[in-house]
């Protein structure tokens, strides 16, 4: 078949999803999850991935057949022009299963409708380009959402001052988020794989914590992530499709924008602001890490350079350097976030004291990695 036609692969298992996919709409089977309660997760689950893995081939086939491509150049890593817009797939699992679980709340309403905001804003990014400034104003806009709505970090008391300070973090941790998961998307399977783990952090830490709306919203990203990675992440050939920016933004924006919504610790404030942190650490580190290396060297001098600067100093490109394979890379940094992830199973019950000590844990860790990227590839480059 043409490379540019609707082209369907795992012929078998395609259409064994689509058979299962329409059993779990069936009423008596849907009904059967949900009065379950403890394996309700696991409809949103099946659902999401089942969606997205079968929408993604007619994503790819929209794209191809309008020209939706990201081309090669010298910045780039990958050699033939990819599909974009692999996004689109992994919004609509997310939208149906979150409506097909029947829960709703003002919260998750708003974070659908910011989520979309920003898949929109993306999706005309892949097709038409907008400029930084047309795209931080949507993602302000769609933040601003969230706070009317309720959904805003804590940190500082509620007077007006602590208000405006706790909004400015908001606005700091949700847009930083969105696009450090945009930058994230250099590799093949990279932001995809990274998603999958944190929706899988905040779902385990949200079921632990009793927070089943949460938990729901993070499965249907997980399950989203799950269907789209055999097209993004394939061993021994390139990505068939990218998430392009409609995808990457929608699942940094929905990602980050559900931690907020958390209360991720019974015993302390500090332990569940830690949380999040300590789930999103590998992409917090490498927005610092490159924020302060391209001021320092003169590469950006304002948010819109930082926006739009496309360079090959992440992390990833920083490790594929040194382990001379990008996969190698994207597996490496898989293993980083896990291990940096399992410390936030731990502090359900964690004090002040505990939480401190496993930050500075995962401070250390990140730190010995720096080292030893330097290091390493200095001693290449010599």
């Amino acid at each position: 078949m043409h490379e540019n036609g609707l082209e369907i692969k795992w012929p078998l298992f395609y259409i064994s999803g689509i058979i299962v996919l329409v059993l779990l709409f069936l009423q008596p089977v849907r009904g059967w999850f949900h009065h379950q309660g403890g394996v309700r997760w696991i409809h949103v689950l099946l659902i999401s991935s089942l969606i997205s893995f079968i929408a993604t081939p007619f994503v790819k086939y929209i794209a191809f057949k309008f020209n939706i491509l990201d081309n090669p150049d010298p910045r780039k890593v990958h050699t033939t022009p990819t599909p974009l817009i692999g996004g689109a797939g992994i919004y609509i699992a997310f939208l149906i299963a979150i409506m097909s679980n029947v829960v709703y709340s003002t919260e998750i309403i708003a974070v659908v409708i910011g989520a979309t905001i920003v898949f929109i804003s993306g999706l005309l990014d892949d097709i038409m380009k907008l400029s930084s400034k047309i795209r931080l104003l949507l993602q302000l806009t769609a933040v601003t959402i969230l706070l009317m709505n309720g959904i805003t970090i804590s940190l500082f008391e509620h007077t007006w001052l602590g208000t405006i300070l706790n909004s400015f973090i908001t606005y700091l941790w949700i847009i930083g988020l969105t696009n450090s998961t945009n930058f994230f998307d250099g590799m093949d399977g990279l932001a995809t794989g990274l998603c999958i783990l944190f929706s899988f952090f905040i779902g385990v830490v949200a079921f632990q914590t009793d927070q089943p709306f949460l938990g729901w919203m993070a499965i249907a990203v997980m399950g989203g992530c799950i269907g789209f990675l055999p097209y993004n992440f394939r061993p021994q050939n390139s990505a068939e499709i990218f998430l392009g920016d409609s995808g990457s933004n929608f699942l940094g924006f929905t990602l980050s924008s559900i931690a907020v919504m958390g209360e991720w610790s019974e015993k302390s404030t500090i332990s569940s602001l830690i949380t999040p942190v300590l789930i999103f650490s590998v992409m917090i580190y490498d927005m610092v890490y490159i924020t302060v290396s391209r001021i320092a060297t003169g590469k950006v001098h304002n948010i819109k350079e930082w926006l739009d600067y496309v360079g090959k100093d992440h992390l990833h490109h920083r490790l594929a350097d040194l382990l001379l394979s990008r996969k190698k890379s994207v597996l490496f940094i898989y293993l980083i976030s896990f291990t940096l992830g399992l410390n936030a199973l731990l502090l359900r019950d964690s004090d002040t004291g505990t939480a401190l000590i496993l930050l500075s844990q995962a401070f250390c860790i990140l730190i010995i990695v720096t080292i030893m990227e330097i290091v390493g590839n200095k001693s290449t480059r010599e």
